[in-house]
């Protein structure tokens, strides 16, 4: 199987995108969903961001108060790296098992959700194909004004905090451009999930597993038929 980076902006329409994907059977992963999950008590990254941070960083029940933590780290990149150092590892490893568990079910590729795919570029390498889910900046303003009941000015700033999307499409393998009708962003996500399921991308990895299963089988046999004692 393969590994597919799906990215987006801020109102761009990446969790509608996401949605369609998951109608359509696909498997996907939320990188932010399983940030969350690898900070929690009893994980070994809780217990080593308490150890670094303090126990100021913690909730009355155990938890991160991720706005602390936030405010910690702010403007201070050394502190931001430090955490990072952290959580990356765990991330992936999360990231892994999950991909696996879809690999035995036989999918042909999994979409990873990573909202600062371009942005941090620590998971790039492990992506066959990264997908941004663009519109224009005009479109992009209205839709953020109107859905957080922002102003202009504030909604400028969310944006401008961001990378820009123009950036992120050049970028990217694939572009779907949700500017226009919803019907026709629909319309391309099916085409872009068409594609993925014809590739062969799939089969390289699949192979090697399978004949490496096939390996430790006639081992097996041969230490069990020929090697061994007999009773």
């Amino acid at each position: 199987m393969f590994l597919v980076g799906l990215t987006g902006g801020i109102a761009s329409g990446k969790s509608s995108v996401i949605q369609v994907f998951q109608q359509l059977g696909c498997a996907v992963i939320d990188v932010d969903v399983m940030a969350r999950h690898v900070v929690q008590p009893g994980y070994p990254a809780h217990r080593r961001i308490v150890e670094v941070f303090g126990t100021e960083v913690l909730l009355e029940n155990g938890d991160i108060n991720r706005k602390v933590l936030g405010d910690l780290i702010f403007n201070q990149p050394d502190r931001r790296q430090l955490l990072n150092a952290i959580t990356h590892p765990e991330i992936r490893k999360e990231m892994m098992k999950e991909t696996f568990k879809y690999f035995l079910r036989g999918y042909r590729y999994v979409i990873l959700d990573i909202p600062l795919l371009f942005e941090t570029k620590k998971l790039l390498k492990y992506m066959k194909h990264t997908v941004v889910v663009y519109c224009d900046r005009d479109t992009q303003l209205v839709r953020l004004m109107r859905r957080n009941s922002l102003s202009c000015k504030d909604a400028e700033a969310r944006i401008n905090a961001q990378l820009p999307l123009t950036e992120k499409a050049r970028m990217a393998r694939h572009v779907l451009d949700n500017s226009g009708e919803w019907s026709v962003t629909k319309r391309q996500v099916i085409l872009l999930h068409a594609e993925l399921e014809r590739s062969l991308e799939y089969l390289p990895l699949r192979l090697g597993v399978l004949t490496g299963l096939a390996g430790i089988a006639i081992l097996l046999y041969l230490l069990t038929h020929y090697l061994l004692p007999y009773a």
